[in-house]
């Protein structure tokens, strides 16, 4: 699945799409990212010595287990409930490649928790277990300001 299709899945759009690839293998759903170094997430973090933000690396694994939710994302809007068990290992920097492996490790009604990793090379980035709340469409949808 590519980021197009990717877009039909999950409402991030750019610069916020963090995933380039998905595919489904059994139980596991694997993506892939590549750091281009022009992300705006690296403007500042750090000057001369850029490096992705623990975060943002959440948050691409979590992207990354779009696929496993494909059928439970319709009229619903993803958000982070919780991470536990958070380690990050392995900076990631400009013109590496993560490689995503997510699991399902649970679902209670409106709450899916998952287990994820990352990758740069054969290190890995962060690992961790992931909670991702549905949300109906209706009710994610909140007041501009202006």
């Amino acid at each position: 699945m590519n980021r197009e299709e990717i877009k039909e899945l999950i409402p991030h759009r750019e610069p916020m799409l963090l995933v380039d690839e998905i595919n489904l293998d059994g139980e596991f759903a694997r993506a892939t990212y590549t750091v281009r170094g022009d992300e705006w997430f690296l403007q500042g973090h750090f000057p001369g010595n850029p490096v992705v933000p623990g975060v943002v690396l959440c948050e691409i694994i979590a992207q990354g287990a779009a696929l496993l939710l494909k059928d439970d994302l319709i009229g619903k809007v993803p958000f982070f409930a919780g991470m536990n068990k958070v380690k990050f290992r392995q900076p990631a920097r400009p013109g590496d490649r993560l490689d995503v492996t997510a699991k399902i490790i649970r679902h209670n009604g409106p709450f899916v928790m998952l287990k994820g990793e990352a990758y740069v090379g054969d290190k890995k980035a962060v690992e961790g277990e992931y909670t991702i709340a549905l949300i109906d469409k209706e009710n994610a949808v909140g007041e501009t300001a202006g």
